[in-house]
């Protein structure tokens, strides 16, 4: 089978996986998505990703949690272990510890002291950092979107680098005869949980009918629900700083809950693709009110 073929069936499975990483996701599951025996699946799933899908769920789940305990300070330990797809609170302390080298509860105390940003390692970002107006939030709207129904290129890295999945989507898009004016990128990772280097970001364009053919470029479906829109402008450098405020300030101050379904930015200028860096676009947080 080709190597896209490959690519293109545990698309679908990470797809499935970060649409609601509070799911149960069991390896039998994700093998019928991928279409592949269970046996086949785990061999598949390694030489594709680079570890094992358990492995992978396990890191995107605690990844989901340590971001959770930073910035929902309204949620119980307990909460944030169900939605993180947790049988109980003593064993997601364990596998957080294995992973962060200190309990949640000290993660969340850590965090909420701590002022220092890893992802200001990078000099530009940290300028952008330093740049950011703190006297005042952007405005909110909240609002229900529909799910979006997107062809798409997954990318690792935050970093000028995630040109090259836009600019794969666009040669793509020129090939296909599909309108490229609605763009839409999913962030899956909080650079100050994970390494740049390491973050998952997935460059999205909307689309109306199905791919013909499926490999590198894939399709799936980003949530609709009820979203925190905020709009946002800057320049190359200036994003992840601007998310961060809004997740450490606006968040826990609003009444709401992020969702376990994945944010996302709808682009109306790519910084990726404008010669001059520029972005003008909507932060749309997924949340719901506290019951």
């Amino acid at each position: 089978m080709a190597d896209s073929q490959k690519i293109s069936r545990i698309n679908d499975v990470l797809a499935h996986i970060h649409q609601d990483i509070s799911l149960h996701l069991p390896a039998s599951e994700l093998a019928r998505i991928a279409a592949y025996s269970e046996q086949h699946f785990h061999r598949i799933f390694k030489d594709v990703v680079g570890e094992s899908v358990h492995a992978y769920i396990r890191r995107a789940r605690l990844e989901f949690a340590a971001n959770q305990l930073m910035f929902d300070v309204n949620a119980s330990i307990l909460d944030i272990a169900t939605k993180s797809g947790f049988s109980s609170v003593s064993s997601f302390s364990r596998a957080f510890k294995s992973i962060f080298m200190i309990s949640p509860g000290q993660w969340r105390q850590s965090e909420s002291e701590n002022k220092d940003k890893p992802y200001l390692k990078s000099a530009e970002i940290a300028e952008a950092y330093r740049r950011l107006d703190k006297s005042k939030l952007p405005s909110v709207n909240i609002i229900t979107l529909p799910e979006r129904h997107v062809a798409y290129v997954r990318h690792k890295g935050y970093g000028r680098s995630i040109r090259d999945a836009w600019q794969i989507l666009k040669a793509w898009a020129e090939l296909e005869h599909r309108d490229f004016s609605q763009q839409f990128g999913i962030h899956q990772s909080n650079p100050a949980v994970v390494e740049l280097a390491k973050c998952r970001y997935v460059a999205c364009l909307a689309i109306d009918k199905p791919l013909n053919r499926r490999g590198v470029v894939n399709s799936l479906t980003i949530p609709g629900g009820l979203h925190a829109v905020f709009k946002l402008t800057g320049r190359y450098g200036d994003l992840l700083p601007q998310l961060s405020f809004i997740l450490e300030h606006w968040l826990p101050a609003s009444g709401f809950k992020m969702q376990s379904s994945p944010a996302y930015v709808h682009y109306y200028k790519n910084h990726f693709l404008a010669n001059d860096e520029l972005f003008e676009l909507d932060f749309c947080l997924p949340v719901s009110l506290f019951n």
